[in-house]
């Protein structure tokens, strides 16, 4: 247990970090570009049409990463909470910032491709299904963290309400999941697992691709907003020295 706990401190250095954090962003984000082009280029023009969905299926690249991401990004802001609360590193807090943004952006991706893919195939653009619903609350609730965040860096506060709302929030995470299951819902069930998929492997092979470079770009913006914010609180600790001199 000492090991992990060790290296977990070593890592929150934000001089080491940044080292590591510096090659690693630019990599991350354009071996996720490059992977996402080879997907959009897979999906589009080497994939058959659904015999039932026709060539609307092949918005599942886009819209699934999405989700992926959408509930991911959730689950990184918990677990930092969780990391910041129980270690008190500040930059489990950075991180969990740093999440936010791109997590609310790809929840909002998810629910707007839901709803491109829903209009031909369900007949409307949207239905207060549990999947749809419980994912457009996840968006709400990424976007009162950020406004938490905020209101709490603001007045100067210990991160630790928002910390709280991170973990609180988490509880929508197996409501979104397990919705299809729980509820009779227009939106069909689980149609990937670890060992089977009712997605005909002709059509789904595209979609590793797709997962991987999304979470690539994912990880590269993250690594780039939490450098840009150490950066603007070391500007502003240089600030206040100085005025203080």
């Amino acid at each position: 247990m000492g090991v992990p706990v060790a290296t977990l401190h070593a890592f929150a250095n934000p001089a080491r970090f940044l080292k590591i954090a510096k090659p690693l962003t630019p990599a991350l984000f354009w071996a996720g570009v490059a992977l996402i082009v080879l997907g959009c280029w897979a999906g589009l023009t080497q994939t058959p049409p659904d015999y039932l969905q026709g060539e609307t299926v092949r918005i599942l690249y886009i819209h699934v990463p999405a989700a992926w991401l959408g509930m991911g990004g959730w689950s990184g802001i918990a677990i930092s909470s969780i990391m910041f609360l129980v270690w008190r590193h500040p930059l489990a807090s950075v991180a969990a910032r740093a999440i936010a943004l791109p997590g609310a952006v790809f929840a909002a991706l998810c629910l707007m491709t839901g709803s491109i893919w829903g209009r031909p195939t369900w007949g409307t653009w949207w239905q207060w299904d549990g999947r749809l619903t419980s994912m457009l609350l996840l968006f709400f609730v990424y976007l009162g963290y950020m406004a938490l965040a905020k209101a709490d860096a603001d007045r100067g506060g210990d991160g630790r309400v928002p910390a709280l709302y991170g973990i609180a929030g988490s509880v929508l995470l197996p409501i979104i999941r397990y919705s299809v299951v729980w509820w009779n819902t227009l939106h069909q069930g689980p149609s990937i697992g670890l060992t089977q998929s009712t997605i005909d492997g002709s059509i789904l092979w595209p979609l590793p691709i797709m997962l991987a470079g999304f979470t690539f770009v994912f990880a590269g913006i993250v690594l780039m907003r939490m450098r840009t914010m150490l950066a603007i609180t070391k500007t502003e600790a240089r600030m206040r020295r100085m005025a203080r001199a």
